[in-house]
């Protein structure tokens, strides 16, 4: 084999290589978004049906205090199951950064491109306690994007099966993604919400603090529970690139070569018109298998990127 035909074989895998990161970027700010979309259609609609089967009246949006207004301590919801990992915990809007979104239960990789997720073991938003929520900052629809917008004063809504709920920022800062101490338990209700900082990158954890000012409780609420053990709080700290899932990954890419291959050989190996329909047959299949290899690779990504 000469040198001629090395470097040429190099050059069409760089080119390749190339082609396969220009697609990659847009399928991450965009492609995600299509899958949190279908999720998030789910998750509101069965959490409607969950609020039709707990008998949950919605009430209007409680009216936060002015600032500076003396006043009682918001009612907090009593303490009820969480919903199953996966299921719909409530509604989180931010109008600040013009966010309405379905929260759901859990903040493995999986949950997370659902849209944001409710940490376990934390308190349901509007219960005693440190409820925490974590989300994308730059895939799956972005839920957290402008999270570093948000300033003291700026208010946070959610809507549980319980009522609803208003929050009040307090303030926000940058850790180190080990740090768990931010979602811990707190003596009064607050609510704590966490993303990757910067923006396409997962170096850090930018965190946003918030105190509940005020709250409208469903009638009838939803039964308490009976207290028990706080479950421990899963899924603090993005799992490392290590602890995933290569295999479906390394699959796809080496279906990605393979077919990069075959569809260059078939090229060379036409004229005419059979080289065009060969190629227009060809990209279309290498797209859907390209799809494919671009979804194994993104769960990779550091949860809440």
């Amino acid at each position: 084999m000469s040198f001629t035909t090395i470097r040429m074989a190099i050059g069409r895998v760089v080119l390749v290589t190339g082609i396969l990161v220009l697609l990659f970027i847009p399928y991450l700010l965009w492609g995600t978004g299509l899958m949190t979309a279908r999720s998030q259609a789910d998750l509101r609609s069965q959490f409607v049906v969950d609020q039709h089967l707990a008998g949950s009246v919605p009430t209007k949006p409680p009216t936060p205090p002015k600032p500076g207004a003396a006043t009682g301590a918001p009612e907090v919801a009593p303490t009820i199951a969480p919903p199953a990992i996966g299921g719909p915990v409530g509604i989180i809007s931010i109008p600040r950064i013009g966010l309405s979104m379905m929260v759901v239960e859990g903040t493995d990789e999986v949950r997370l491109q659902a849209g944001p997720g409710h940490y376990p073991g934390t308190p349901l938003p509007g219960q005693a306690g440190n409820a925490a929520i974590a989300g994308h900052r730059t895939t799956y629809l972005a839920p957290f994007y402008h999270l570093d917008a948000l300033v003291p004063g700026d208010q946070i809504g959610l809507t549980t099966l319980q009522g609803n709920f208003v929050y009040t920022v307090t303030g926000s800062e940058v850790v180190d993604p080990s740090d768990v101490a931010v979602v811990a338990a707190t003596a009064t209700p607050q609510l704590t919400l966490t993303t990757c900082n910067p923006r396409f990158s997962a170096s850090q954890r930018l965190v946003v603090h918030a105190a509940l000012v005020a709250s409208a409780l469903a009638h009838p609420n939803v039964a308490p529970t009976t207290p028990a053990t706080p479950a421990p709080i899963t899924h603090r700290t993005p799992p490392s690139a290590s602890s995933k899932n290569w295999g479906a990954a390394i699959l796809w890419g080496v279906a990605v070569a393979a077919l990069t291959t075959v569809l260059w050989l078939a090229v060379r190996r036409t004229q005419g018109g059979r080289r065009a329909l060969v190629m227009a047959i060809g990209v279309v299949g290498w797209s859907v298998v390209v799809f494919f290899f671009f979804d194994a690779v993104a769960p990779l990504l550091p949860a809440s990127y």
